[in-house]
């Protein structure tokens, strides 16, 4: 599909590519896994020979993936805690969400503004802040920040390896595994913690 997506935009007027970075930076914070990363970097390659505008291009893929952001956060705001409540989610405690809104209020920006650069967890990142209902403009500008770095980052690398950006969809995927192991051990790890905690508070008791 991504190949094909490609093979496509190559051959539109650069009008579309816009349209596309735009959009899947939109998507992807939605539909997620969906391949932003790589349409950026194709659409630094493009840049790199003379077609397109960088900054037209950092600015569309900022815009989308903040629209994008904020609409999941919107989303969290107003029907996570009600779809907990029913229990439509039968694997999901109540209370570890009840632990992580608390902990998100804490040090949620800082997660935030990391959040481009946690592959595989943005979508969940943004629902979560919207739950714990950080500040909207806060949240707003960090997330934009966090979309202008790491596009701006992406945009860079295709850039530079020009026809060769295919390599960097390599390094992207493996780099993608990597940062969502991490994150799914860390959040095992707090979770046992928490867990033997609370055993322990309780067998003192």
């Amino acid at each position: 599909m991504l190949e094909q997506l490609i093979a496509y935009l190559s051959q539109v007027d650069i009008v579309w590519i816009y349209v596309a970075v735009f959009a899947i930076s939109f998507i992807e914070n939605i539909f997620p896994p969906f391949p932003s990363d790589v349409v950026i970097v194709f659409a630094g390659s493009l840049v790199a020979i003379g077609t397109g505008s960088v900054v037209i291009t950092l600015l569309l893929a900022t815009a989308g993936s903040t629209l994008g952001f904020m609409a999941m956060y919107w989303i969290g705001d107003q029907l996570g805690d009600r779809v907990l409540e029913t229990g439509k989610i039968p694997f999901v405690s109540i209370k570890l969400v009840y632990k992580v809104q608390i902990w998100f209020r804490r040090y949620g920006y800082w997660v935030v503004i990391g959040n481009r650069f946690l592959a595989g967890t943005r979508a969940v990142i943004s629902f979560v802040t919207g739950m714990s209902e950080l500040n909207l403009t806060v949240t707003t500008l960090l997330s934009a920040i966090s979309a202008l770095v790491w596009s701006s980052i992406l945009l860079y690398l295709g850039y530079v390896v020009g026809d060769n950006w295919r390599l960097i969809r390599e390094y992207l995927d493996t780099y993608s595994l990597v940062v969502t192991g991490i994150v799914v051990l860390a959040f095992i790890v707090w979770g046992l913690l928490t867990w033997l905690r609370k055993r322990r508070g309780t067998t003192y008791n």
